[in-house]
């Protein structure tokens, strides 16, 4: 997913990581207003909720990767 291969490890994560907290973000909102205007399709929530799932799952994963291990 890094663009740069050349670049060190770690460098390119923190963007992708802000990229898709913003990304997440922005799905709770869109979510949040389908929810409010009462008649939302259920499908589009569906879908919107998966995505930001996926998304948050990523994020989990990028984040556990720029953590170095530290073993005690």
């Amino acid at each position: 997913m890094n663009q740069d291969n050349d670049a060190p490890p770690g460098v390119g994560t923190a963007s992708e990581i802000e990229r898709l907290r913003e990304e997440h973000r922005d799905l709770d909102s869109a979510i949040a207003a389908l929810q409010m205007v009462g008649r939302a399709d259920q499908l589009q929530l569906q879908r919107l909720k998966k995505r930001k799932l996926a998304l948050r799952d990523r994020l989990s994963f990028l984040e556990d990767q720029a953590t170095p291990d530290i073993i005690a």
